[in-house]
This record gives structure tokens, sequence and C-alpha cells, in this order.
């Protein structure tokens, strides 16, 4: 059997068949991994829609075109802390931590 000594203790419990370990583990990983994605996202487009609208020289299709990408960014950052309040609104409910990352020393809540 081989084994990686960093996930040593995770892996094992998850091939274990426990379905708990991958909704205690993994998915908050994911949830965590997402929103920053998604944060990282939002930034590069809303970097992008200025430079853009800066660089458009009084060009009104340009213009649009760029405060339709800020626009588009700015719904995009509504929608991804309207999702972090429903996981919050549905971690309370079931009383479960899906966005508590722990990842070794580092522990992000």
């Amino acid at each position: 059997m081989l084994t990686n000594p960093i996930y040593e203790g995770e892996l094992k419990s998850f091939t274990t068949g426990s379905s708990s370990a991958f909704l205690n583990t993994y998915l908050p990983n994911a949830v965590g991994l997402i929103f920053v994605a998604g944060i990282l996202f939002f930034f590069f487009m809303l970097l992008i829609g200025a430079v853009s609208w800066i660089l458009s020289g009084g060009d009104k299709a340009h213009i649009e075109n760029a405060r339709a990408r800020i626009t588009n960014a700015l719904i995009g950052l509504v929608l991804l802390f309207a999702t972090f309040a429903i996981i919050k609104l549905i971690e309370a409910f079931f009383g479960i931590d899906i966005l508590s990352i722990d990842i070794g020393p580092l522990v992000i809540e």
C-alpha cells in the first residue's frame, strides 16, 4: 500500500469508508478555495475593466464594454457574498462548520 506521509491521517480516514471524513475534511477546503478563487477573479475583472475604461480614449463602445465588465464583476461579487451568506445559514441550521479550513499549523476561519 502506498501512503503519502503528509496526508497519512486524513487519507486513511477517508479511505475507510467514512462519509463524514469527506464532509469534515475536503468540503471545507474546496469551498474555501472556491471563495478565494472567486475573489481573485473579481479583482482581476475589476482591474481589467478599469484599465480598459482608462485606455478607451473617449470611444463610446469601449467605455460601454468597460462599464459592462465592471458591472458584471460587481454582480459576481454580490453573488459570491450571497453564496457565503447561504452557506452560513446552512451551517447554523445543520450545526456544521463548512468554511473552517485547517491546514496543519494554519487555521483559517
